[in-house]
């Protein structure tokens, strides 16, 4: 299982920043704002309804066959990969070397606020808040005494609340997202996994997680939009691995993190000490970083 996870880590690592920043050369710039709101929300969403579907196959048809249809799942994906006929555009190396480039893409994102705060973001809402698929299950099996199909409901409500948000953003969503609605969206998470180590009826978590979900994919899927429509077009790929980096990467630490407090303090404790430690970190970053921030971003 460890040497299953390392290979899964590392083929993200090269996936996620190239397919990201991969989206303005397949819709090209006057599309790319709902390109990417479109690319983020579906990415987010399939991270949700994915654990759900998979519940509920699980609790009815056992662990195998879960695991069968997801790997069976990936073929319409590559289908569909090699369906697409781009030659790509190459950036002209400028004669730096490797490590300098990596360079000149972290002192962008460090001189800029607005990256500075939407990873820093990122960070906090991944080490803290959004590891739903430990979190969810441990408050289905020791909170609500619930089994697969249990888990499953609840991670659905999840994914509902996910795709409502997805819809919203498709309605009203308008290129670089405003701070207070990143650091509003953040907020809700934090404060309803708070509100989750309080809750002890089955369909009141499954109400408040579609009230997170939502939250979430606003949060994220705004995220990611601002994120690549602030970038210059040659730091995207850059700026895209830092975005895996403390998205997807710092995820797994977290999930440590939640699954050490639940095992030593219980599950309704991990829930409030995660949720508290989001909140109180992004209160801090938004009242510090907010305002500048809010500033026009360097081009």
């Amino acid at each position: 299982m460890a040497v299953l996870a390392t290979v899964y880590g590392i083929a993200n690592t090269l996936d996620l920043p190239a397919r990201q920043s991969f989206v303005v050369q397949i819709v090209g710039k006057n599309d790319l704002i709902n390109a990417i709101a479109l690319n983020s929300a579906v990415f987010n969403g399939a991270r949700v309804v994915g654990p759900a579907v998979a519940g509920l196959l699980v609790a009815r048809y056992g662990v195998a066959i879960a695991f069968l249809l997801n790997g069976l799942s990936f073929l319409g994906v590559i289908a569909a990969l090699l369906a697409i006929h781009n030659e790509g555009e190459a950036r002209p190396r400028a004669g730096d070397s490797l490590g300098q480039e990596i360079l000149q893409g972290l002192r962008y994102a460090w001189e800029t606020p607005l990256i500075v705060l939407i990873l820093a973001f990122m960070l906090v809402t991944s080490l803290f808040i959004v590891n739903f698929g430990v979190v969810v299950p441990l408050v289905a099996r020791e909170v609500l005494h619930e089994g697969a199909h249990g888990f499953g409901l609840l991670m659905a409500s999840l994914g509902v609340g996910a795709l409502a948000g997805a819809g919203a953003l498709a309605l009203v969503g308008r290129g670089r997202a405003p701070v207070w609605l990143l650091a509003g969206a953040a907020l809700i998470d934090a404060v309803g996994l708070m509100v989750l180590g309080l809750v002890r009826h089955f369909w009141v978590a499954a109400a408040l997680l579609g009230v997170m979900g939502f939250a979430m994919i606003v949060f994220m899927a705004s995220s990611n939009t601002t994120l690549q429509v602030t970038v210059p077009d040659a730091l995207r790929g850059r700026l895209m691995g830092l975005y895996a980096f403390v998205f997807v990467g710092m995820n797994p630490l977290g999930a440590l993190f939640i699954g050490s407090v639940a095992e030593k303090w219980g599950v309704p404790a991990a829930c409030i000490v995660g949720g508290g430690m989001g909140a109180v970190c992004l209160a801090g970053l938004t009242l510090g970083l907010g305002r500048r921030a809010a500033e026009p971003p360097p081009t």
